[in-house]
């Protein structure tokens, strides 16, 4: 079976994640992807450490299945060549601020009443309206206006941030899932639309358990408690080789498994303690995990249903057999930089097998391919590159 988004085409102005994410996950289930970039420079990406062969590691593992070319916007030719590409795409993915792309004369209002049938879909902080538009800022600040940094670490200590850009990818699928409702919109009605997506928009809509506490009572919830750690059920706990177990027996029947298993029957009845007496079951779990190794809690507790899990590194996950079963992490052979691991689409289809077709581009790869298709000649295209046009 051919791949769903086989035919689709879509111009890529992002920079930087989650523009690179989101169209990754459009080309690895079939869409052409013709990444648009600054001549001589191109996306920030490339450049961001660390470097494998001379490139990003990061760049290299978010643009696989894309093509790239170098094109200056600002132009007038640019801009001539970019109308001729247009005619041929079905989307554009953008992440500039409000207001860039009209001062450019490519928003959306401009290039639909030549194309009606366009999909548009700029990814912002925080969206194209609202008080906080033109507000610069990155994931850790949109966790912090959503209220989810209140929500992290220690009761009484900090906010903690959290190990992975969580806004930067919540705006990267929720741009896949905009633009495949406006293709399913289209196919209906025969008409393109503008998909605003803001990280902040993502990360509020993720409040979900928080927010529906907060609906109940009104009041903000503390930190260090469910579902954010903190609980005798629902915490970390240290081992006897330093390294860590994660327990998350939320209910009572994986609770009482777990405590009758590592010697705690006399905390049966305290899965939901509160106050000091919340402090004392933690500190009896303390002092029992540390009487045994991860690796050793979680052999004795693997075939029961006690919901305890080792913390690993990533060293580890990239070994760990069962991600090597599903087939999450595979090598692709990159120009100049040797097999280069990447994470798979995470999502397993009866019928449709996603193709990993070409690897990550370099600058402007494709930049000449693609107006030799346009009709351009040669003589042109080596005077469009002497004036940094492309």
């Amino acid at each position: 079976m051919n791949n769903p988004l086989d035919g689709i085409r879509i111009l890529d102005l992002t920079r930087l994640n989650p523009g690179a994410y989101c169209t990754m996950l459009l080309a690895d289930m079939g869409a052409d992807v013709l990444k648009i970039e600054q001549p001589g420079r191109g996306d920030y990406l490339r450049y961001t450490p660390p470097l494998i062969g001379g490139q990003s590691s990061m760049f290299l593992t978010l643009n696989r299945n894309k093509k790239s070319m170098t094109l200056n916007l600002k132009s007038e030719e640019g801009k001539e060549i970019f109308t001729r590409l247009l005619n041929s795409y079905d989307i554009l993915v953008e992440s500039f601020r409000p207001g860039v792309c009209k001062r450019l004369g490519i928003d959306y209002d401009t290039l639909k009443k030549d194309h009606p049938e366009l999909i548009y879909c700029p990814i912002t902080g925080f969206g194209q309206d609202g008080p906080y538009k033109n507000l610069v800022g990155h994931d850790i600040n949109y966790l912090a206006l959503s209220g989810i940094l209140s929500l992290t670490g220690e009761k009484n200590g900090p906010p903690i941030v959290p190990g992975i850009p969580i806004a930067d990818i919540a705006g990267s699928m929720f741009a896949v899932m905009g633009i495949l409702l406006a293709l399913i919109s289209r196919q209906k009605t025969g008409t393109g639309q503008f998909v605003d997506i803001s990280m902040f928009d993502g990360v509020v809509s993720w409040l979900t358990i928080q927010a529906a506490r907060f609906i109940a009572n009104g009041k903000s919830p503390e930190r260090a408690t469910w579902p954010a750690g903190g609980e005798p059920f629902y915490s970390v706990y240290q081992t006897k080789d330093g390294k860590y177990v994660a327990v998350g027996a939320a209910e009572d029947k994986f609770w009482k498994i777990l405590c009758e298993k590592i010697g705690a029957k006399e905390l049966l009845e305290d899965r939901t303690a509160k106050g000091q007496r919340s402090k004392e079951v933690i500190n009896r779990l303390s002092s029992i995990f540390k009487t045994k190794s991860r690796d050793e809690w979680f052999e004795i507790l693997y075939d029961l249903d006690s919901c305890l899990t080792p913390v690993k590194t990533l060293d580890e996950v990239f070994t760990d057999p069962h991600v090597k079963h599903r087939e999450l992490i595979f090598d692709l052979d990159c120009p100049g930089s040797g097999n280069v691991k990447q994470l798979a689409l995470p999502v397993k289809f009866s019928e449709i097998k996603p193709k990993i077709r070409i690897p990550p581009p370099s600058l402007g790869q494709h930049t000449d391919s693609i107006l030799d298709g346009l009709g351009y000649e040669k003589s042109k295209i080596e005077q469009l590159k002497k004036k940094g046009i492309i």
